[in-house]
């Protein structure tokens, strides 16, 4: 497995793969890996064999751009050793690791900003969020010029406004969706859940039955409004789960719904402690 820490470098050998044939798939990271991350690298390996063979390239990288002023930048969980171990593990080709100056130089003054789909829903929560994604992934797009890149379905928004992104800009990359991988209690996997104490870490998983509890009743014909205060009443009487935002949109383009008629997905951001947790689960009514 190749270790890339400069732009050049991933260039240069981004150039040698090309001439040597075969596709090459990115999974953007900001480490701190779990089986969900694997799960990327194991759908990015299915994709190549089914285009005839080719390389993954796993990116680490804690993008600053995308953290606010009071979140957690400094505290988000990094372990370089554990995640080149996995990764390795996992088959992946190469690792793409840059530094914040290699990403951002001085004096830059480009962003990307997809503006309807990155200020809505986690865009209100978090501004400047999505910009600082969107011109990350973009950059990244630009420096390992891959056929294919794959993003977890957790990050439901992101991943809309990636696809959405990459259509607007005439990107040459097709994007993968993976599903969600959770664990055994129904959490989604995430880096962030290492910072959980044992009794949030325990409560959690609400989010899953209140996912669960709204999937059912869209798919029994209940109404937006309906579906959310059922989804609330869980939370609510959880008393570790301190509530951010509950939504319900169209599964395609986030779209505001009242009675859904076609797939909606339920978009939940929940913070235990000092931890924002996201969870998301499409809906068929």
């Amino acid at each position: 497995m190749q270790i890339i820490r400069s732009t050049p470098d991933m260039r240069a050998i981004r150039q040698d793969w090309r001439q040597a044939g075969g596709k090459v798939v990115l999974v953007p990271t900001m480490g701190a890996l779990h089986d969900g991350h694997l799960s990327l690298v194991a759908r990015a390996r299915d994709w190549l064999d089914e285009q005839g063979g080719g390389r993954v390239v796993t990116s680490i990288f804690v993008n600053p751009t995308q953290f606010g002023p009071n979140e957690d930048l400094d505290r988000y969980p990094r372990d370089e050793a554990g995640d080149l171990a996995k990764l390795r593990g996992a088959g992946c080709d190469a690792v793409f690791l840059p530094q914040v100056s290699d990403i951002y130089r001085p004096g830059a003054q480009t962003h990307v900003e997809v503006a309807g789909l990155g200020r809505i829903l986690m865009g209100r929560l978090r501004p400047g969020h999505f910009r600082g994604v969107a011109t990350v992934v973009t950059k990244l797009f630009n420096i390992a010029q891959p056929d294919a890149a794959a993003f977890g379905e957790k990050d439901y928004q992101q991943l809309t406004l990636i696809r959405r992104m990459v259509a607007d800009l005439d990107i040459p990359v097709t994007i993968l969706p993976v599903p969600t991988r959770r664990e055994a209690d129904g959490l989604a996997m995430s880096s962030r859940n290492q910072r959980l104490t044992p009794e949030d870490r325990a409560a959690a998983p609400v989010l899953a039955r209140a996912l669960d509890r709204g999937e059912a009743l869209i798919a029994d014909g209940a109404g937006v409004a309906q579906a959310r205060r059922a989804i609330r009443d869980i939370l609510r009487a959880e008393p570790r789960a301190e509530i951010r935002s509950i939504d319900i949109r169209d599964a395609e383009d986030l779209s505001r719904v009242t009675v859904p008629a076609r797939p909606v997905v339920i978009l939940l951001a929940v913070r235990f402690g000092d931890v924002l947790l996201i969870d998301q689960r499409v809906a068929h009514p």
